[in-house]
């Protein structure tokens, strides 16, 4: 498999930290998003939307959306498992997962940053508004798992949920964000013990810089 993506990238990192979970190897080909990389026809063939990241599968098939990617990992490889046996636990590890990658992390991508920069013409009202968005998010994301048992967000087991957090708290520290999570502070730690998230961590990429 080759993963098509960026170090920095939030989708990407999802992705990269479900690959080394399930122990599957794959090597990388990087985008400079800020270079707008993602937007060349090479890639534009790969995901017409230009957004990473993409997984190209030994046959060529190339898939896009990390949370389909991870929902693919899951039903090829599917141990460890990322998502629980019960169907109300599965709902609400897929809801905290969507509440990251639906609702917060698409709000503050560098897509819309760019925008807001671009229709204010100040890059802090762009970065004000990253922080504001991942401090909602958060807010809720602490709140749906406070009565949860640890170490990890649904219990004694990494799921979505995990890698779904600890990607968008990178992103958190990144804005300058508060901190104000106890509950979801303590999950990542937990996550950041395991080396499959030290070896998926953006600063352990190859094309980190």
């Amino acid at each position: 498999m080759r993963l098509h993506g960026f170090f920095r990238s939030g989708a990407s990192h999802r992705v990269r930290i479900a690959l080394e979970l399930k122990g599957i190897e794959y090597t990388n080909s990087s985008y400079v998003l800020r270079e707008g990389e993602q937007r060349s026809e090479a890639f534009l063939r790969l995901n017409p939307q230009g957004l990473v990241p993409a997984l190209e599968l030994d046959d060529g098939t190339v898939l896009t959306q990390s949370l389909a990617i991870c929902d693919y990992l899951e039903e090829v490889h599917p141990e460890p498992p990322l998502l629980p046996q019960d169907p109300v636990r599965r709902a609400k590890v897929r809801a905290f997962a969507q509440a990251i990658a639906c609702d917060t992390h698409p709000v503050q991508n560098l897509k819309i940053l760019n925008r807001i920069e671009a229709l204010t013409g100040s890059e802090e009202a762009a970065t004000q508004w990253a922080r504001q968005t991942i401090e909602d998010g958060l807010d809720a994301c602490e709140r749906l798992i406070e009565a949860e048992d640890g170490p990890f967000c649904f219990g004694d087991s990494v799921t979505l949920a995990d890698i779904c957090l600890v990607s968008q708290m990178g992103n958190a520290r990144r804005f300058g964000a508060d901190l104000r999570w106890p509950r979801l502070l303590a999950a990542e730690a937990a996550c950041n013990e395991l080396t499959a998230f030290q070896r998926a961590a953006p600063a352990n990429q190859p094309d980190a810089s």
